[in-house]
């Protein structure tokens, strides 16, 4: 799709005022260009990057001389197309600046309007590359740091370059960016025909039953495009095989049984998966990373990790995440992965230890006695040397740590990208947590399914034997940290509207409503669902 396509009657009631104002320009600009410097200068003085472009080029124009018809008519179409990409088009408003256009009389007016053109196209394309909204003031849990591009580069690229290829260039470039797009015009589609249908009754069905449930569900399944129509009344397997596939595209345990889980998600409605993809629009113009590479993909909602090469998965496993309360919700960010600790011992986070662990240690010193206490040289302290209760949340001293074992909160490996939140992949002891549906659990970090299967796959890139050498580490018993020749990208992501591996979106739930904030957010810097549009 062009960066550019626009409905055809935009373009042509574009075109018109820009046919007038080609007329209106020429004589003006002879006749007063003293008064359209000083509008213009007046109109950017408060926007240091807009004033120091004009003076430096000595005040030539870029949408408003009679040369610029072809970068003005480029710009005002992909600016009234920006509700395509899931952008506040009210924020650049091409149909305000045409109007502006249309009725501009003097030098002064177009002095005022080449500045607002301007604005609205740093706007625009800062927006496009690096998303309208600034992530860590909606959720501090998002740490995505996304410089905007600087404006004397946009403005030196419109000014030299091809409008139509510029504007094009600055489009995300991910396949996965494509796709959300599209899924947007069909959700959009949806809509516009009136949806799936009246949602479904909340009783729970299995194969073999009959009555107008089923074909309540049968049809609303026809209508979402996991079933094939027909005439049956019956819980059959075609039914069956399309509720599993429902099931798979929205991360539920793929029965074909309709429980309750399964009737909520199938009564979403199609705005509110809409939001879902508007929102991950504005989250993939946030992803400024090399998907051609191999890396770790840790989607959070969906409680999956994945390593990833060249787009295709060679490695996957089920993980546990952040609980649903503050300061526990695991964040989103990038790093690398460096290496991984084998028999590792627990460092517990300051956060634990005094909110959990130093109540407990006030009322009896020999509590939690699988940890040891440390003083601040990492030496091992004798409890009865600490009078616990002399300390508080600020000043007690100690660290406390848990030696490889067994019961190691971290399992047996760990997998380590250092970062300043202290988070990393990890086994754990509590198996039995992978086996429920929404897995958030711990307290930041992500603790992993299949550790020993992880750890062979990033082994078997630089050994020879992997499991071999991974054994031989694991029996000693000892803290082991292995190196990894290369480092890994480490991306953990939320992401509640996604392609899977054949372009269908799938959905997941919002499990610590950062999306819901986001479209909040989003809505507030203008961005609107088909039919409440001013």
């Amino acid at each position: 799709m062009s960066v550019c396509a626009v409905p055809g009657s935009r373009v042509r009631s574009a075109l018109l005022s820009l046919s007038l104002l080609a007329a209106l320009v020429p004589g003006a600009v002879a006749a007063q260009p003293q008064a359209f410097t000083q509008s213009l200068a007046a109109s950017a003085s408060g926007e240091p990057a807009i004033a120091d472009w004009y003076r430096g080029t000595g005040f030539r124009t870029l949408w408003t001389g009679p040369a610029d018809a072809e970068r003005r008519a480029a710009l005002l179409a992909a600016l009234a197309a920006a509700d395509l990409h899931g952008l506040p088009r009210a924020r650049y408003d091409a149909a305000a600046l045409t109007a502006a256009l249309a009725a501009a009389e003097t030098e002064a007016d177009r002095g005022r309007i080449e500045v607002e053109l301007t604005r609205a196209y740093l706007a625009w394309a800062g927006d496009l590359t690096a998303g309208a909204l600034t992530a860590t003031k909606v959720d501090g849990g998002i740490l995505r740091d996304v410089p905007r591009p600087e404006p004397q580069i946009l403005l030196q690229r419109i000014a030299g370059g091809d409008p139509q290829a510029v504007l094009a260039g600055l489009l995300p470039t991910s396949p996965i960016y494509v796709q959300l797009m599209k899924a947007k015009l069909d959700l959009e589609a949806v809509i516009a025909a009136g949806g799936w249908g009246e949602a479904l009754a909340m009783v729970p069905l299995e194969p073999g039953a009959t009555g107008p449930e089923v074909v309540a569900l049968r049809d609303r399944l026809v209508r979402m495009g996991y079933l094939s129509a027909t005439a049956s009344a019956a819980y059959d397997g075609a039914l069956q095989a399309g509720v599993q596939r429902f099931q798979l595209n929205h991360g539920l345990v793929a029965d074909g049984v309709l429980g309750e889980g399964t009737i909520e998600e199938l009564n979403r409605a199609p705005e509110e998966r809409l939001q879902s993809v508007i929102v991950a629009l504005e989250r993939e113009r946030w992803m400024h990373i090399d998907r051609s590479v191999r890396h770790i993909w840790v989607n959070l909602p969906d409680f999956k990790a994945k390593i990833l090469d060249e787009g295709r998965t060679i490695f996957e496993t089920r993980v546990v995440i952040g609980k649903n309360v503050p300061d526990q919700r695991s964040p989103e960010f990038s790093d690398e992965m460096e290496h991984m600790v084998i028999n590792p011992s627990w460092g517990v986070p300051r956060s634990i230890i005094v909110k959990e662990y130093l109540p407990l240690l006030q009322k009896n010193p020999n509590a939690v006695g699988h940890l040891q206490v440390l003083d601040r040289r990492g030496r091992v302290v004798p409890r009865g040397s600490v009078n616990f209760a002399a300390y508080n949340a600020r000043n007690f001293p100690y660290g406390l740590r848990q030696p490889p074992s067994d019961a190691n909160a971290l399992g047996k490996v760990k997998f380590m990208f250092p970062n300043p939140h202290n988070i990393y992949l990890h086994d754990t002891p509590s198996k039995s947590l992978f086996d429920h549906d929404v897995r958030a659990y711990s307290h930041g970090c992500i603790r992993v399914a299949d550790p020993f299967d992880l750890a062979h796959e990033l082994l078997s890139w630089q050994v020879d034997d992997a499991e071999g050498e991974f054994e031989t580490a694991l029996d000693t018993g000892k803290e082991t940290t292995v190196k990894l020749k290369q480092h890994l990208p480490v991306h953990l992501v939320y992401f509640t509207a996604y392609p899977d591996a054949r372009g269908r979106i799938s959905y997941r739930r919002d499990v610590y409503g950062r999306d819901a904030a986001l479209f909040e957010a989003l809505s507030a810097a203008g961005v609107e669902l088909p039919g409440v549009q001013g």
